[in-house]
């Protein structure tokens, strides 16, 4: 496994991460893996030398990151695991039981501390943005909790380019400890990001941590079945256009010339790109983690990465 640096910062995070979305309790979502079905996935990403491991308070309800926090003192010492989780999502009743005001971060921070049993995140991000969010505000209590020792860093996460460029300005104005990292939405059929919020980031050394670099499991091939692929909504809206499935069939012959899984053409496709320092994947299996691990090693060529390219169809700017 190789390690690159998270931006400008000095954190050295593995070229692949592993994500705790599917980890945590099937009450939540049907495909999701209970504690002990997660230990092999877990323990497999730690043998392959994966460091970086992304969860989220609303998973389970928080019981990802009770999951993933056991998990990881089992088999980990605190100091070898780059922990990263979120805020934003609703946790609670009432109108501030979300969002991005300092009432909020503050609160849901301890609470995530507490179930990850740990002192510190070394990663705290945004989670679904609010267009209405006090920008100041935010940056600023994020600054605290660096400040207070319960954060290292701060990223965001699917956030429009301007609204973040003000967050990193502000922090970088101010002296103050600023957004170190973009974890957005990226993958062959999902390239919206590369028109201004990915430039902005290689341009501001901004780390950039893409999730669902398969598509959710859309660029795996037309034969890959998954209890998640008949229970989840977001990859209905978001990806089965006409030029969707001529990218996932070109992914599926350049995988098929490489004697390779279409899942592996389409993760190492996303960390060739400029600027990516490690896509975030999930997995439901050691074989799974093993397979994509396995795609850091897959060097696409220029006429392949061109071939995959050009089917793609922008969608239109909203």
């Amino acid at each position: 496994m190789d390690y690159v640096r998270l931006g400008r910062t000095n954190l050295r995070i593995s070229r692949l991460g592993l994500g705790a979305m599917g980890m945590g309790a099937k009450a939540w979502r049907s495909w999701v893996l209970e504690e002990d079905e997660s230990r092999p996935v877990v323990a497999a990403a730690l043998e392959a030398g994966i460091n970086l491991f992304d969860t989220c308070d609303f998973y389970s309800a928080g019981r990802s990151e009770e999951v993933l926090g056991t998990l990881l003192a089992e088999m980990a010492t605190r100091e070898e695991a780059v922990i990263a989780t979120k805020v934003g999502m609703p946790m609670g009743k009432g109108p501030n039981a979300r969002g991005y005001s300092r009432k909020h971060i503050l609160d849901a921070c301890d609470a995530s501390l507490k179930r990850l049993g740990t002192d510190y995140i070394d990663l705290y991000q945004t989670h679904i943005w609010d267009p209405e969010t006090d920008i100041e505000e935010m940056v600023e209590a994020f600054a605290d909790l660096v400040r207070a020792g319960k954060v290292r860093y701060v990223g965001a996460t699917d956030m429009p380019a301007w609204q973040f460029a003000k967050a990193i300005y502000h922090a970088r104005h101010n002296g103050l400890a600023g957004f170190v990292s973009m974890q957005n939405h990226y993958n062959l059929v999902w390239r919206e990001d590369e028109r201004e919020l990915m430039p902005f980031c290689r341009a501001e050394s901004i780390g950039l941590i893409p999730y669902s670099p398969m598509a959710r499991g859309f660029l795996c091939g037309p034969d890959r079945k998954t209890a998640r692929a008949g229970d989840d909504e977001y990859a209905d809206i978001w990806y089965g256009r006409p030029a969707d499935r001529a990218v996932a069939a070109v992914v599926a012959d350049v995988a098929a010339a490489r004697g390779v899984e279409p899942g592996q053409v389409a993760v190492a496709w996303v960390a060739a790109q400029p600027g990516v320092a490690a896509p975030i994947i999930g997995a439901g299996s050691n074989v799974h983690v093993a397979a994509a691990v396995a795609a850091l090693d897959l060097a696409l060529d220029a006429d392949e990465m061109e071939r995959l390219g050009a089917a793609y169809a922008p969608r239109p700017a909203g």
